[in-house]
């Protein structure tokens, strides 16, 4: 098995390596004066199964086609399998037509993936899981459910939780979360005027004296979390926190999030923070290493991927 790190999130594939006890392998990944990519791995692929981790989180461009440079380099060094392992998946908002004359970028990605070379795909909580059908090659979704209903578990009392869906398109993911933990589900119905914009109209469920957790796999803007948060509050909920595996986080997010009723952020490692992130009073990151680490080794050894959620 081979190793190859892109340049998107360079600690969380040092983590997995470390997980696997291998070290990554030597290659190149850097930009011609004109910002070409230019793609160069050191050491013999030629028969091995090559996993090649990279988000395609911001610069989601620059990230993509470093992820297609990396996967046709490997391709034409002979690699017996190469995987693209992307913790993050970039475009995969953009997920069927929303309108006329607009694209759908998710399947325009699907294709470039395939055709570079990459024989499989290994991702995490896919924002629409009919992405998984726009790919011709196997795909694996990964679900950070796991390593959040640990860290639920740890730090708060069942009996005193609801669990919330911050729109009407999440509520699957929340009520799965809701039976994991045994606990109750609320349901946030908003309107959205415009992308990046949401406004509250009202909340399914009694919030009133409980602790309220927010699942999600995608906070961007953060205009919908924050506006879910101060709903509840309005609602009478004692305290409000969140789980999001993909942050984002454009733009102003950070400090709308920090002014934000909310107590916590919990936050996965798919994208690398930033340093606003890493000082953020209440945004907390949680390690997906030992999942996606234990999924690549599942995979290499031919065995199941999906019993790692039973």
């Amino acid at each position: 098995m081979k190793i190859i790190a892109g340049n998107s999130n360079r600690p969380l594939a040092e983590a997995i390596a470390a997980y696997l006890n291998l070290p990554l392998t030597d290659a190149s990944v850097r930009r011609f004066s004109d910002m070409e990519c230019f793609v160069e791995i050191h050491e013999n692929i030629r028969g091995e199964d090559v996993f090649i981790i990279q988000s395609t989180s911001y610069p989601a461009n620059d990230n993509l086609m470093e992820l297609l440079v990396t996967i046709d380099a490997a391709r034409r060094g002979s690699a017996s399998r190469i995987t693209a392992v992307m913790p993050y998946s970039g475009y995969a908002r953009q997920d069927r037509k929303s309108g006329p004359r607009t694209p759908i970028s998710a399947k325009l990605v699907a294709n470039l993936i395939t055709v570079a070379g990459a024989d499989r795909v290994l991702t995490m909580d896919l924002h629409a899981g009919q992405i998984q059908g726009f790919f011709d090659i196997p795909l694996d979704n990964l679900y950070a459910a796991p390593v959040f209903v640990r860290d639920i578990s740890e730090n708060f009392d069942n009996g005193d939780l609801v669990i919330v869906s911050p729109d009407v398109g999440g509520v699957g993911r929340a009520r799965a979360f809701a039976a994991r933990l045994d606990t109750v589900l609320a349901i946030i119905d908003k309107r959205r005027e415009r992308a990046g914009m949401s406004e509250v109209m009202h909340i399914i469920g009694d919030v009133k004296d409980r602790t309220c957790i927010l699942i999600d796999d995608i906070v961007d803007s953060g205009g919908t979390l924050c506006n879910a948060a101060e709903a509840l509050i309005g609602q009478g909920a004692k305290a409000v926190h969140a789980y999001i595996t993909h942050a984002v986080l454009s733009g102003g997010a950070v400090s709308r999030i920090s002014a934000a009723p909310l107590e916590t952020l919990v936050i996965t490692d798919s994208i690398q923070g930033t340093e606003a992130v890493r000082v953020a009073r209440n945004i907390k990151q949680l390690s997906i290493a030992p999942l996606i680490g234990e999924a690549i080794d599942r995979i290499s050894g031919s065995r199941s991927v999906s019993s790692l959620f039973d």
